[in-house]
């Protein structure tokens, strides 16, 4: 289905609305003269895009209604692409309608074709959001509670997730660090028949090796220095429920020996403690490693390593999740700004092309606080670049302008030509249907030598 291409014109002069009109008519262009009629218009015709001069009508000479209609069209469908008309002695009241939330403006008098560049632009950059919006819409892109996902790989682990969920089977996740291990492994949890029962977690690598088996098994009474009391291990906390071992490659080999033991048998004895205990508990454990390579190095026991990878889930990291960065963000976005109690409402143009492009390397856990900080520090209702602290080169723009594009696209068509033709220019011309002169023009362009 062809997206639609609506544009709404607001503009008091009759004369420059007929103008538009006109060239701009390969879209479905709407027209309105005052604050009242555009947004008469905004609600019923719904615009991608709307060019708003900000002199109107009962303040042509000033900006007052211009910047309240913006108000009111970005509380109304904030999606919406603003571009502001504006004149040289206005331009303070068009950067102002920029840090409001406008997308762009430009100069008057109007230039045709600059103004339909910055519309194209507008309706290719909403057209890419809606179809993240539709994604973050479909049941697909919400597989079930706490995941945020439309990427085809995190949809893979999520369906997995959900098939398993119900059976006994111990479960893997693999995947780099920040990239969301322990929220597929509690959403198995809570799709599970244990639902009801207790999700308990443990970090191998955070705590003392001398410490974790008391950690995992519990300790008696006096069974070393400072254990001044009876304590339950976190084995036994999880009985009749999930028992989460987070970095399960740190965990010392002594110790895998002992969970392996537990994991034939289902019974703990506590360090110092001489009764068995028998733990009813479903395993699901993590890791950033690689547990074969672990294996081969004769640091991971091979017979663990199967007990505990009846099935394997891998989470990829957020740079290969295409789409899932910006539909985390604007989710983080509307979280925090509710937790803070902050007016920010979304981003940037700016910012969300950054955000899309950004390699990412701490995954979801550097983005998640990336967010939460440019909302503490955020001037505006909108999340600018700057907020987020991505510095220039860090994010390669991920959005070309049509001239890039175009440009592109017929370098890619010449090369591919004269190749076909083994480089005879006349073949080529032809195939391209274009004149001689032409081609050579195109091929002197792109420094393409006959």
């Amino acid at each position: 289905m062809e997206p639609s291409r609506k544009l709404l014109i607001v503009e008091d002069d009759p004369g420059l609305r007929s103008q538009m009109r006109w060239a701009l008519s390969d879209m479905d262009v709407f027209i309105a003269e005052d604050r009242e009629s555009a947004l008469t218009t905004l609600r019923k015709e719904e615009p991608n895009v709307i060019v708003l001069d900000l002199g109107l009508p009962p303040d042509p000479n000033g900006a007052s209604e211009g910047l309240a209609t913006l108000d009111a069209v970005l509380s109304f469908k904030p999606e919406t692409k603003v571009i502001i008309a504006s004149g040289n002695e206005e331009r303070e009241n068009a950067l102002k309608a920029i840090a409001a939330g406008a997308y762009d403006f430009y100069p008057k008098p109007v230039d045709i074709d600059i103004l339909r560049l910055i519309i194209e632009r507008a309706m290719n950059l909403y057209a890419l959001e809606e179809e993240n919006r539709n994604l973050s819409r479909s049941q697909k892109a919400a597989p079930f509670s706490g995941i945020i996902a439309s990427s085809p790989g995190m949809l893979q682990a999520c369906q997995i997730i959900e098939r398993v969920a119900t059976s006994e089977v111990t479960v893997l996740v693999t995947g780099e660090s920040g990239t969301g291990k322990e929220v597929l492994a509690r959403a198995l949890h809570e799709l599970s028949e244990r639902a009801s029962g207790p999700f308990v977690a443990i970090n191998c690598a955070a705590i003392p090796e001398n410490l974790l088996e008391s950690e995992l098994f519990g300790h008696e009474k006096g069974a070393f220095t400072g254990a001044v009391r009876q304590t339950i291990g976190k084995i036994e906390q999880a009985d009749k429920g999930t028992l989460f071992l987070d970095e399960i490659g740190d965990m010392p080999l002594a110790l895998q020996a002992k969970l392996l033991r537990f994991l034939q048998d289902r019974l703990i004895e506590r360090v110092g403690g001489r009764s068995q205990i028998k733990v009813d508990v479903r395993i699901v454990s993590a890791t950033n490693k690689s547990l074969k390579a672990m294996i081969e190095e004769a640091t991971f026991r091979e017979d663990l390593y199967y007990r505990l990878e009846e099935v394997g889930v891998h989470i990829p990291p957020l740079r290969e999740r295409e789409g899932d960065a910006v539909l985390l963000a604007k989710y983080f976005v509307q979280r925090f700004a509710k937790e803070l109690d902050k007016p920010v409402r979304g981003f940037t143009n700016d910012a969300l092309v950054a955000v899309a492009s950004y390699n990412w390397p701490g995954n979801v856990r550097e983005l998640e606080n990336r967010i939460k900080r440019a909302i503490v520090l955020a001037d505006g209702k909108l999340i600018t670049v700057q907020d987020l602290d991505i510095v220039s080169g860090e994010a390669e723009p991920a959005f070309p302008t049509l001239k890039q594009s175009r440009e592109r696209a017929e370098f890619a068509a010449v090369k591919q030509a004269l190749e076909l033709s083994d480089d005879n220019v006349s073949a080529a011309a032809k195939l391209l249907g274009v004149s001689r002169p032409t081609l050579y023009d195109l091929m002197k362009s792109f420094n393409l030598r006959e």
